[in-house]
């Protein structure tokens, strides 16, 4: 395919994740737009290939795809529904791929009224962080109409390894909280197990390296240098929100979620000194 056939690809929100994805869309041959509050990330931006512009509404006018990379649910919807955001400014036919962490229940409003402009809302959360983000080895979670899940993969294989298509929209955002509830229930074990093994004396690093081959063996414990405990809580009221609209009574998850408020400062200051990879 030649470049000139390729979507025009908009990106508002070109943090650390967004930045890496940039890289790679331009490197594969798209034309790509973005659109940050951080000067400073905007001027990686061009530096990296894209142009820029200040207004998510002039990456519409510039766009026929949009990925959305901001951090909060109500920084989503501010650039799909403001008065300067993408429905304001994007032609019917285009696509908007959320690839922030949302509320279910988010992307679905944001497909209801994207829909009644002509516009289709591809629910693409990622997982693996910021280093997958670097290699290209993401994962999305998608949601969406077959049709719009197809008209992605091309973009998102730039910067992911694996895409899978989970359901309608809205299902990308439930694949990504149950990665994620899962994620900081190994990661809270982490700090305790730790926390008990080395009133032992034994040597972490080595029982790290042999619960790898082991039953215990999770991904936090493989990449636990990585882990920051940034994003959290943000998650986890997001998985409170779905518990108590599905009326659900789950003790595991209510402890996690009371647990996390504290877990970025041990990690930060004294968690148990597991292995991670990247420092090796």
């Amino acid at each position: 395919m030649t470049t000139a056939k390729k979507e025009r690809v908009g990106i508002v929100g070109v943090g650390r994740m967004g930045l890496a994805m940039l890289k790679h869309l331009v490197k594969h041959g798209y034309q790509v737009t973005a659109c940050d509050i951080d000067d400073k990330q905007l001027a990686k931006a061009r530096d990296a290939g894209a142009a820029t512009a200040a207004t998510a509404a002039e990456v519409a006018r510039a766009a026929d795809f949009v990925i959305i990379g901001v951090g909060y649910d109500d920084e989503v919807n501010q650039v799909v529904l403001g008065s300067d955001g993408l429905l304001a400014a994007l032609a019917p036919g285009a696509i908007i791929a959320v690839s922030s962490t949302a509320k279910p229940d988010t992307v679905k409003s944001l497909d209801a009224r994207a829909r009644a402009a002509g516009v289709a809302i591809l629910d693409a959360p990622i997982c693996r962080g910021r280093f997958a983000a670097d290699d290209g080895t993401l994962l999305a979670l998608v949601g969406g109409k077959p049709e719009v899940v197809e008209r992605g993969r091309a973009i998102y294989r730039c910067f992911c390894s694996d895409y899978a298509h989970l359901g309608e929209v809205g299902h990308g955002q439930v694949g990504k909280t149950m990665n994620n509830l899962l994620l900081w229930i190994n990661a809270v074990g982490l700090i305790e197990a730790g926390r008990l093994a080395e009133t032992t004396g034994i040597d972490l690093g080595k029982l790290r390296a042999a619960l790898l081959m082991s039953s215990g063996a999770s991904d936090a414990l493989k990449e636990w240098d990585m882990i920051s405990f940034t994003w959290a809580l943000k998650d986890m009221q997001i998985v409170a929100e779905l518990t108590d609209k599905a009326g659900l009574s789950l003790p595991i998850t209510g402890a996690i979620k009371e647990l996390v408020k504290d877990a970025r400062r041990i990690k930060a200051t004294n968690a148990p000194k597991w292995t991670g990879i990247r420092d090796q």
